[in-house]
């Protein structure tokens, strides 16, 4: 490799162990490294620009606006609510219903929009049980992961997936949806086995939940009905998408643009509700991939690891979902991922090969190995964050014991799958 080359791994790597070292906000620390990227001109301007995943950016975007705008109306409090009073209080009922809300509405929106919206429902619940909420909020850390990996929009990685690839929100659900619900049942039924004991409260606690009013949540009826008329619009956009010949984005931002449009909300109020820090991350962290590519870093990776798995396909499945499974468990699994993506591509290239069931491996390992620890997937990071707010901090050791073997099983479970499906 050149010297432009070795710049750019030394650059890359630096980042990453800052980014992992969690001492500064991985945001900024991705545009610095962008940036030596451009004033050591491992890239031009031009190039960097052309680095940048735009799909995966705008689908991020409307998605965000879709989401702000549409909780004003209180209706995801209002869901989780009323699912509470309807198992009557039970604490354990709760956290199964609540983990089968969290997965379906982290498949349909995305996980770090959703556990945003619940996390403060829990912890009101839990205080009116008097109960300790880490069960619930693990739980739905985890419920939040399994769920996103279903569809297209529900994790980071799967867009990012999509936006490099083409494929489309159909393919992501016919592909995953299959081994998602398996997991999701198994560890729905093993956090139930392992907190039993914790979820038993007075029956006069119980009570009190039945007194909350769902109804004090909900706002204005009419932004609910036109923000419900467009998610369902975005949706059935989402699932047509390929037919009609539009990227995800285009139909994320077209949705978003109608939705401020008719809501009536004031443009900067609703801006001022996207999370642009996630947005220039992944903006940084699309230049500093690039600069791999565009100096053959990547192509010598790939190449070393088709001749570690010496062409077998079964071999480099397996290698590249345990491998993403393990690695982002340990390290956000968003620019794990984005590092894997060229690095595919390339693989494809050397060995002239359909690469198709490899984008199911790498979102399945990526997106559930991001359950492993604390620190291994967004939505990990800001529940644990409202958790220490609330007091209630959700240790690494603490969460590692529970979560990392119940991420280990989820990535069994796709083992079995992934060879079942596509390599018999």
């Amino acid at each position: 490799m050149g010297n432009q080359a070795w710049m750019a791994v030394t650059i890359f790597i630096l980042t990453y162990v800052a980014i992992v070292s969690e001492k500064i906000e991985r945001t900024k620390i991705a545009l610095v490294g962008a940036s030596f990227i451009l004033l050591l001109q491992v890239l031009s301007q031009h190039e960097a620009v052309a680095a940048v995943d735009f799909n995966t950016l705008g689908l991020l975007i409307g998605m965000m606006i879709i989401v702000a705008i549409s909780q004003k109306t209180g209706i995801f409090q209002y869901i989780a609510i009323k699912t509470a009073k309807m198992v009557k209080g039970d604490p354990a009922k709760i956290m199964i219903v609540f983990f089968l809300l969290t997965a379906i509405a982290s498949a349909l929106l995305d996980n770090v929009t959703t556990v945003l919206l619940f996390t403060s429902i829990i912890f009101a619940i839990t205080d009116v049980l008097e109960i300790n909420p880490i069960p619930f909020l693990i739980s739905e850390i985890l419920a939040a992961n399994i769920g996103g990996t279903a569809t297209l929009i529900g994790d980071p990685p799967n867009i990012m997936i999509g936006g490099a690839t083409g494929l489309g929100f159909n393919d992501f659900l016919l592909n995953l949806f299959a081994p998602v619900l398996v997991i999701g049942i198994v560890t729905c039924i093993l956090l139930y086995w392992i907190y039993r004991k914790e979820l038993c409260v007075a029956q006069e606690k119980t009570a009190e939940v039945m007194k909350l009013d769902e109804n004090a949540y909900l706002g204005d009826q009419g932004l609910l009905k036109k923000s419900i008329a467009v998610l369902v619009a975005v949706m059935i956009g989402f699932a047509f998408h390929q037919t009609l010949n539009f990227e995800s984005a285009t139909i994320a931002i077209a949705g978003a643009a109608i939705l401020l449009l008719i809501s009536g909300m004031e443009t900067d109020q609703v801006l001022q509700e996207i999370e642009w820090t996630t947005i220039f991350f992944f903006i940084g962290l699309f230049i500093l991939v690039g600069s791999l590519e565009a100096t053959g870093v990547i192509r010598v990776i790939a190449q070393y690891t088709m001749d570690l798995t010496q062409g077998n396909t079964v071999y480099l499945h397996f290698f590249l979902l345990w491998l993403s499974a393990i690695a982002s468990a340990f390290i956000d699994n968003i620019p794990f991922v984005a590092t894997m993506i060229p690095l595919i591509k390339v693989m494809a290239e050397i060995g002239n090969m359909d690469v198709t069931s490899l984008w199911w491996t790498l979102s399945l390992g990526a997106c559930l190995g991001g359950n492993g620890t604390i620190i291994g997937a967004s939505a990990n990071v800001v529940v644990s964050s409202i958790a220490a707010a609330h007091g209630r901090p959700i240790s690494f050791g603490y969460y590692f014991k529970i979560a990392f073997p119940l991420m280990i099983v989820s990535i069994i479970i796709s083992n079995i799958y992934i060879y079942l499906a596509y390599l018999r």
